[in-house]
């Protein structure tokens, strides 16, 4: 269970101490009582963390195993996509901040708290628009 707790938001590490308490719990001959009190917990401190998967179906960590598996792989591919997909904003907000320093000099504060909220749309916009725009505040005005 410590390593449950020690995994963090780490779905692949919760994911690898999930089955080794499985294995524990297969072994002990109380393993119907076990099971049931250790799953209560573990949907208790999933929940805590805001794992953001059901699990109301989920009654035995010894039967369920597979069903607990594909929503924690689920969460990583997620986790994963989303972090993708932010890095790739990062991205090109900093190749636009780079472009506009380089246009319009130094930048004010305000610029950068408008590439750090943009959409992906906006930065397209604000990207292509830079071309042509005189000035930082005609660029943003919209």
């Amino acid at each position: 269970m410590f390593s449950v707790e020690n995994a963090g938001e780490s779905w692949e590490a919760l994911q690898r101490a999930v089955d080794r308490i499985v294995a524990i719990i297969q072994a002990d001959p109380h393993k119907e009582r076990i099971d049931r009190i250790i799953t209560r917990w573990l949907k208790r401190h999933l929940h805590r963390l805001g794992a953001g998967i059901n699990l109301d179906r989920l009654n035995s960590l010894v039967e369920d195993k597979a069903m607990l598996a594909e929503n924690l792989e689920n969460l990583v591919k997620k986790e994963r996509l989303e972090g993708r997909q932010e890095g790739r904003l990062e991205g090109f907000a900093g190749l636009l901040r780079m472009q506009l320093a380089f246009k319009f000099g130094d930048l004010p504060s305000w610029v950068d708290e408008k590439l750090a909220s943009a959409t992906d749309e906006q930065l397209g916009e604000w990207g292509t628009q830079m071309l042509t725009a005189n000035s930082l505040e005609e660029l943003f005005k919209h």
